[in-house]
C-alpha cells in the first residue's frame, strides 16, 4: 500500500512539472489599439485610472499578470476567465462595437458596478485594492451617463434599440 501512494505521488508530481510545458497565450498587446474606448469618447483621467486598476485585467487586451500566473493549471484558468470577459466587454476593441453595443455595454458597465457584481468578487479576493469605493462607483455612474448622452445626441433613438 506504501508502494502505491508513493507512485501515484511521483506520478501526479510528473504531471504537474511536464504541464508547466504548456502555456497559454499571454493577454500582451504590443501597443494601444486604435479601437481602444479613449480614442472615441473622452474618459476623465480619475476614470481611465479605475478602469485600467479595476477592469482592465480582463476587459482588455493588456492583462497584468500576478506571479501565480505562471503556474499551470492556474494560469489556464485565468487565460479562460481572461477570455471570457473580454467575449463580455473588452475596452480595448470599444470603438469598434456597434453603436447600438457600445451604448448597451455602457449601460451594463453602470448597472453592474453599481449592483456590486463589478469587479467579480473572486477577483477582489486577491486584488483587493480594485475594489471600487462609492465615490469611485459614483465617478464611473457620471462617466458612463455622460458618454451614453454623448451617444444618444449624435444618432436616432431607435439605432440604440435593440431589434
Amino acid at each position: 500500500m506504501k508502494n502505491f501512494f508513493k507512485t501515484v505521488l511521483i506520478i501526479l508530481l510528473v504531471i504537474f512539472i511536464v504541464i508547466q510545458f504548456f502555456r497559454p497565450a499571454k493577454n500582451l498587446a504590443s501597443g494601444m489599439s486604435v479601437n481602444d474606448i479613449t480614442t472615441k469618447y473622452e474618459i476623465p483621467d480619475t476614470v481611465k485610472k479605475i478602469l485600467r486598476s479595476s477592469c482592465y485585467d480582463c476587459h482588455s487586451n493588456n492583462t497584468v499578470y500576478p506571479w501565480y500566473a505562471q503556474v499551470q493549471p492556474v494560469a489556464w484558468w485565468l487565460n479562460g476567465h481572461i477570455n471570457d470577459g473580454k467575449r463580455g466587454l473588452n475596452f480595448s476593441e470599444f470603438a469598434a462595437y456597434p453603436i447600438r453595443k457600445q451604448f448597451r455595454r455602457l449601460s451594463d458597465i453602470n448597472e453592474l458596478v453599481k449592483k456590486n457584481e463589478m469587479p467579480l468578487t473572486s477577483y477582489l479576493i486577491i486584488h483587493k485594492y480594485a475594489k471600487l469605493s462609492d465615490g469611485q462607483k459614483l465617478l464611473i455612474n457620471n462617466w458612463t451617463s455622460a458618454a451614453s448622452d454623448t451617444i444618444r445626441a449624435h444618432y436616432p433613438p431607435d439605432s440604440l434599440l435593440k431589434k
